[in-house]
């Protein structure tokens, strides 16, 4: 990834803007943001103000409840067999990263969603994935609360620049993710921890968003 810094009054037009080009050579431009202190386990992260959610760290005492959750959100994914998650893959995710959960003001959880720091030798990318919402709170606004909370705490920890990737067979969510400010800028092989059901042709939609 190459940066191109610009000051006040330079072609930019942007007091701080950050220019940078992505994997495969996108433009993404952006105003910097200062450095942020990582959350504690016991913070809560509030997307916006007057959000009926407040987002925090996930623990492994949360599982029980993250488990049916994430499982009833990906329900809508029969191409692939099985559930999407179980007690084994939610802890090797969160040895790997980190889970931030939404509740709302009586402890009810409403979403989550995975982050992972990783760093390159281009620089800290964030990546986002397993955005899951409670189907009763879909259509609510939900997923992109929790998304400005992910990139915040990412943020936190340095990240420059976030990357999710999208199955091709859901269509529906790219045009969901460009609303949140992502762009396609690559495909990869989807390698799924679970079998594709029969006939079934999958790949992962590679997008980005400069932080």
């Amino acid at each position: 990834m190459r940066h191109a810094q610009f000051k006040a009054g330079e072609d930019s037009g942007r007091k701080n803007a950050k220019i940078v080009l992505g994997r495969k050579g996108h433009l993404i431009a952006a105003l910097s943001f200062p450095k942020l202190r990582p959350m504690t386990q016991n913070e809560t992260l509030t997307s916006e103000p007057g959000s009926p959610a407040r987002v925090r760290l996930a623990s492994e005492a949360d599982c029980p409840r993250l488990i049916p959750l994430i499982n009833s959100a990906f329900a809508i994914e029969t191409f692939l067999e099985g559930t999407r998650t179980d007690g084994e893959r939610l802890a090797a995710m969160m040895q790997k990263g980190t889970i931030l959960m939404a509740e709302d003001s009586s402890g009810r959880l409403l979403g989550c969603v995975y982050t992972e720091v990783r760093r390159e030798p281009s620089g800290v990318r964030g990546y986002l994935g397993q955005l899951a919402v409670d189907p009763a709170h879909q259509g609510k606004g939900l997923a992109r609360r929790i998304f400005q909370a992910a990139e915040d705490h990412l943020r936190r920890h340095g990240c420059e620049a976030v990357d999710i990737t999208v199955l091709s067979l859901r269509p529906e969510l790219p045009p969901i993710y460009r609303r949140f400010g992502y762009i396609e800028t690559g495909m990869e092989e989807f390698k799924p921890s679970r079998p594709l059901k029969s006939g079934a042709e999958c790949h992962c939609i590679v997008m980005s968003k400069q932080l």
